[in-house]
């Protein structure tokens, strides 16, 4: 049976007060009725439990794990504006501790804060979308981000021309396999 997960960025806050209840949902989609919890603070193996489908994760629940198929919400921290795919720290949750100290870095070195944002929130969205074996469906809450992977998926061919490691003839053994 094939195994789909929700996973996230940092764009919604985590309420404490839902942290163990599933019922409480952090995470809405109001224009597609969509609901669901951060996954909950019960367990320490979120990804392989049975309820973990009705639970959203995160980069620190998932990453170094792989799934038949994830889900992936891109928050406005990651949009396509002017030609260029942009971060935006100030989109993040406050709740997001991989840019703790973040405010003080802007103060003292904005360059340098700046840079590190963008390879953190860059580094989430790339390792979220690489966790799906078999297939990755991606929502992005900026439109201009979603037109522009749309139009870079619809650029990918899926036909390959005959090399040394892919044959255009089946041995006759494995012929009944890819019919």
């Amino acid at each position: 049976m094939a195994r789909m997960v929700i996973l996230l960025g940092w764009m919604m806050y985590w309420n404490k007060e839902g942290k163990s209840d599933s019922n409480y949902h952090d995470i809405k989609l109001e224009e597609f009725k969509f609901n669901m919890s951060w996954n909950l603070d019960n367990s320490s193996t979120w990804a392989i439990d049975s309820n973990s489908v009705k639970e959203a994760g995160c980069i620190h629940t998932c990453q170094g794990l792989e799934f038949d198929y994830v889900g992936v919400i891109i928050g406005n921290d990651l949009k396509y504006v002017n030609g260029e795919v942009i971060t935006d720290h100030k989109e993040r949750a406050k709740t997001d501790s991989s840019l703790r100290g973040l405010k003080k870095m802007v103060i003292e070195n904005p360059e340098k804060a700046t840079k590190i944002a963008d390879e953190i929130i860059r580094n989430t969205y790339r390792t979220l979308m690489t966790r799906g074996q078999k297939g990755c469906f991606v929502y992005c809450a900026d439109d201009n981000l979603a037109n522009y992977l749309l139009s870079r998926y619809e650029k990918v061919s899926n036909s390959y021309e005959p090399n040394d490691f892919f044959h255009e003839y089946i041995a006759e053994s494995d012929q009944e396999r890819y019919k």
